[in-house]
């Protein structure tokens, strides 16, 4: 028996005996004599090595084209066509379009709402986020995800929930005899309804981010200060507040930036009485004057930029000084005797803004028109058959808002794998600004993406020589460079806490780029990928804000048709659009949630 046979395994054992023999002997040293026989000469550890991880270089110019298609050249377009119209420098138009008496209302409109809806968004989700953060108050998963919801329902149903809640025609304050008389102008119209429902639509982002302040307050340090006679109130004043300061100021700075991009709320509550904001005068001067005032349209998309960008400065440089206590354990205050009227207070505040409007536009669903209260005589289904099976409009809408949210949710999260490896191989400074970069559009009001993607679009592309204006592609590329943050952020945070050692050994044995992230990268992140496609296609199924302006025949998405319906007093039908949209939005919320 040869050398080789005595010590030749047996093949149940085969795999045991190769990993445990030195590494020449079995083969993967490179040597010539391996466990079965002569082997080919191999290359040098260092050279397997950098062959296996030589596509690197073509990820980062993946993700270099990737993130100059979607973020920099379309608002690099937006700022040219701002100052540059005609191709050269024209300042005086641009300050002409600032100066205009509609211009500085409507800023200061925006201002003026978006502030004080920032204040109620504090208000309203600070106390949430302390209650179900820091303290023993029952049920607080439910009640985090009852919270949620209003981030997941558009603008615009929203508004028309809280309408059709709180006018004359209201079906629930009809049935109940308290709706306002007859022809009385709705109190929702106007400045105070916009601020009101900002501070509603906008309360959870409030919450989470607080929440995800709270929890990193370490408990020892409050357990020390209540060891030496501190009331729960003076440790909340003395520890708690100061460490939360810079969460309090970038939630504000959050709240203050979604309400100056805000589309869907004063577009149903302000264009009916002629109060406008920056991005209802965009949306105006467009569907009058289409595009021959798209120059002007880019100077006022530069200046909802603007102030945008100063919320976005406000909140890194909040986040940047949030100091890093040491100390450890949660922070919980025991309620005692107030746990259960605290708990009462909760509810009631969830049915008095969330329960109430869905309920007041599901009765709006059920009743065949305005007007008429709900009642066992009067309830039909009608509207949504209506909606669902016969109007060629909405049933096209449903139609392209699944494919077209559905496109970017497959597509965004395939796109952040790649991303996301890329920006593990590139260092630690240059990935942070590519993750910024490609952070401006969702940041920034949908409205300047949508006008920044028609400036970019409008004229056929080079080389090609193809359009996508007034094609559904279009509203998939806006789509794709707003919501791209939401798929990448959980797939680059999983691939950073993965361990390298499994894609090492497989670039040991020669694996190259892409099967180590078809076999490797990509199964442990799919999870994260699946929760940001979810994200993604929440976000992109009943938006209007971007749609509302690249929409054309045959391309409507849901929230332009509802938009279109509540202006056309087709309230009910507009109603069982959004009672629909909430259905599935709930449904998907419910799946993130496990997810």
């Amino acid at each position: 028996m040869s050398t080789v046979d005595r010590h030749r395994p047996e093949p149940a054992t085969a795999k045991v005996a190769v990993r445990n023999l030195p590494l020449r002997e079995s083969g993967l040293a490179g040597g010539r004599e391996g466990l079965l026989g002569p082997l080919p000469p191999r290359l040098p550890l260092g050279e397997r090595i950098g062959a296996a991880f030589g596509g690197e270089a073509v990820l980062i110019a993946l993700l270099a084209t990737i993130v100059s298609a979607l973020a920099v050249i379309p608002l690099f377009r937006l700022g040219l066509a701002a100052i540059a119209p005609a191709g050269s420098l024209d300042l005086a138009r641009f300050a002409d379009v600032l100066t205009r008496p509609a211009t500085i209302a409507a800023t200061w409109r925006t201002l003026d709402t978006a502030f004080f809806g920032m204040l109620g968004a504090l208000a309203l989700g600070g106390p949430f986020a302390f209650l179900l953060s820091m303290t023993d108050v029952p049920g607080r998963r439910a009640f985090s995800l009852a919270l949620l919801l209003p981030m997941v329902i558009a603008p615009q149903v929203t508004a028309l929930a809280w309408m059709t809640a709180t006018g004359p025609a209201s079906p629930l304050l009809n049935a109940l005899g308290l709706a306002p008389a007859p022809g009385s102008a709705h109190p929702l119209t106007g400045r105070g309804g916009i601020i009101l429902l900002y501070a509603v639509q906008h309360a959870p982002l409030v919450f989470i981010a607080l929440r995800a302040g709270f929890s990193r307050i370490p408990g020892d340090l409050v357990e020390a200060a209540r060891a030496t006679g501190a009331s729960p109130l003076a440790a909340i004043a003395t520890i708690i507040l100061p460490l939360m300061r810079p969460a309090l100021i970038a939630a504000a700075a959050l709240a203050f930036v979604a309400g100056i991009g805000n589309f869907g709320i004063p577009a149903l509550l302000g264009l009916p009485t002629g109060y406008t904001t920056l991005p209802t005068l965009i949306y105006q001067r467009l569907a009058s004057s289409g595009t021959r005032v798209l120059a002007d349209a880019a100077v006022l998309s530069m200046v909802v930029a603007a102030l945008g960008g100063l919320g976005i400065a406000v909140q890194a440089l909040a986040l940047g000084q949030r100091a890093q206590v040491a100390g450890q354990g949660a922070v919980t205050f025991a309620l005692g005797r107030a746990r259960g009227p605290v708990t009462a207070l909760i509810v009631a505040v969830l049915v008095l803004i969330l329960l109430m409007p869905l309920l007041a536009l599901l009765s709006a669903s059920l009743i065949p028109t305005y007007g008429v209260p709900l009642s066992a005589a009067t309830v039909t289904l009608g509207n949504f058959t209506e909606v669902l099976l016969k109007q060629d409009a909405t049933i096209r809408a449903f139609r392209n808002s699944f494919l077209l949210a559905g496109g970017a949710a497959i597509l965004l999260p395939l796109l952040a794998i790649l991303m996301a490896r890329a920006l593990e191989a590139m260092p630690r400074r240059a990935a942070r600004l590519v993750e910024g970069v490609t952070e401006i559009p969702y940041a920034l009001p949908g409205i300047v993406v949508a006008i920044a993607a028609i400036l970019l679009f409008l004229r056929p592309l080079p080389i090609v020589k193809l359009s996508l204006y007034a094609t559904p592609w279009i509203i998939l590329f806006a789509y794709c460079a707003r919501f791209l943050p939401l798929a990448l952020k959980p797939v680059a945070a999983a691939m950073a806490q993965m361990p390298r050692e499994d894609e090492e050994a497989a670039a040991v044995l020669g694996a190259g780029l892409w099967r180590r992230l078809a076999t490797i990268l990509a199964p442990a992140v799919a999870a994260p990928a699946i929760a940001g496609g979810l994200m993604v296609f929440l976000s992109a199924f009943n938006e209007l804000t971007v749609s509302a302006l690249l929409w054309s025949a045959g391309t409507e998405t849901l929230g332009v048709v509802l938009f279109n319906l509540e202006e056309g007093g087709y309230g009910p039908l507009a109603a069982a659009i959004a009672v629909t949209t909430i259905l599935v939005s709930s449904v998907l919320l419910l799946a993130l949630d496990r997810l």
